[in-house]
């Protein structure tokens, strides 16, 4: 169990600082960039480190009813720590500032047009999520001890692509990249290992 407190943001923030992330591209992006957020904060029951997982709004008009890490895209001119903390603002009512941002992950493309730049941020007080209920139907929070065990995550094969499908096993439902490849990057700089994830590939129904 990784306690929610200061020790254990130290132990993450060195984590993130100790993984090398891909170098950007050099040239201008064809992707639409956008941000997504591991927001670490107290578990359920108030002892554990958890991230914050959404259920997206059944009305949306893109990935209605889909699980998905806080965010969306960039707008003109704003980097992705900074959209990344909006969307938080946004969807959760979590403000936070940039000194709450513990590092960044690999930049994932996604089939359906996006670069997602995944931030990792420490919610010291999250007593006051409120889900606007205009993105979000439902916000939950995942102990890390969840996403560390061996069976949290397989991988499956899929005639329509030559890469790997990733699964996150999480409460009797699959969640598939990207926010599975980005959830799982994450275990594995936890434990200190750079494991690449831009190759794990989406399903079909996500490449729209």
């Amino acid at each position: 169990m990784r306690t929610f407190d200061d020790a254990t943001r130290r132990n993450i923030a060195e984590a993130c600082a100790s993984f090398a992330r891909l170098p950007d591209d050099a040239e201008p992006p064809a992707l639409k960039r956008a941000a997504v957020v591991l927001a670490l904060t107290a578990s359920s029951d108030g002892d554990d480190t958890a991230f914050l997982l959404t259920k997206r709004a059944s009305h949306l008009r893109a990935h209605r009813g889909q699980w998905a890490l806080p965010g969306g895209r960039c707008d003109a001119g704003e980097t992705p720590v900074a959209a990344a903390l909006r969307e938080l603002d946004e969807e959760l009512a979590l403000k936070l500032s940039v000194d709450a941002v513990l590092g960044l992950l690999d930049d994932y493309p996604t089939r359906s047009g996006y670069l997602i730049t995944p931030v990792v941020v420490w919610a010291a007080d999250s007593a006051a999520i409120v889900p606007n209920p205009d993105e979000v139907a439902s916000v939950h929070r995942i102990a890390l001890a969840t996403i560390e065990q061996d069976d949290a995550f397989d991988f499956t094969a899929i005639a329509e692509s030559t890469r790997r499908v990733i699964r996150f096993h999480h409460q009797m439902s699959l969640i598939h990249a990207p926010t599975a490849a980005l959830i799982y990057q994450f275990r594995e700089v936890l434990a200190g290992r750079h494991t690449r994830v831009t190759d794990l590939e989406q399903p079909v129904f996500a490449w729209k």
